[in-house]
């Protein structure tokens, strides 16, 4: 079961099925969707992956997912998971424009990260983020991660494949 984190900002927890209209929301803002997974997808296929977030993910304990809150309102969306395409888990956020500028993300990356080393016991987690999207690129570099190679997608982009690794003088876990 996927657990309730707390950051100084941030509430992350499980999805509950009243969160659906956000999620939608959320994933149909091209501002967010155009860097998520393939990109922007059909409202019906944002529900319907909201609802395979219950039937599949937390029905089988594939994954953690978050709902991301803040001052009780759905602002964004996190993950860990295990992925062949970096051989590792990666981290996974997203946050809703009324959200950016404020070092939210920040928060959020450091939160998962930290989840996966403590309490999932990793030593690495990874993140695929394009190479057009600098601003994950440029807040992923501060808290740690580098550049480990790059994927060529089939539309001729690029994505960035980036790693953090356990330090033993992590101040911030």
């Amino acid at each position: 079961m996927t657990p309730t984190l707390r950051t100084e900002r941030l509430l992350l927890e499980p999805y509950i099925p009243e969160d659906e209209e956000g999620f939608v929301a959320l994933f149909q803002d091209t501002r967010v969707s155009q860097w998520m997974g393939d990109g922007p997808a059909s409202e019906a296929a944002d529900r319907a992956l909201f609802g395979r977030i219950f039937t599949k993910v937390y029905a089988q304990g594939l994954f953690d997912v978050w709902a991301v809150r803040r001052n009780g309102l759905l602002v964004g969306h996190a993950e860990i998971k295990p992925t062949d395409v970096v051989g590792g888990h990666e981290i996974i956020y997203a946050l809703a424009p009324t959200a950016w500028g404020s070092g939210l993300g920040t928060e959020l990356a450091r939160a998962i990260v930290t989840y996966g080393f403590d309490t999932l016991g990793l030593t690495e987690v990874y993140a695929t983020v394009a190479a057009a999207n600098e601003a994950s690129l440029t807040l992923l570099g501060r808290i740690g991660f580098e550049h480990v190679r790059d994927i060529t997608e089939d539309d001729g982009s690029t994505t960035r494949v980036l790693a953090r690794r356990l330090a033993a003088n992590d101040s911030w876990l």
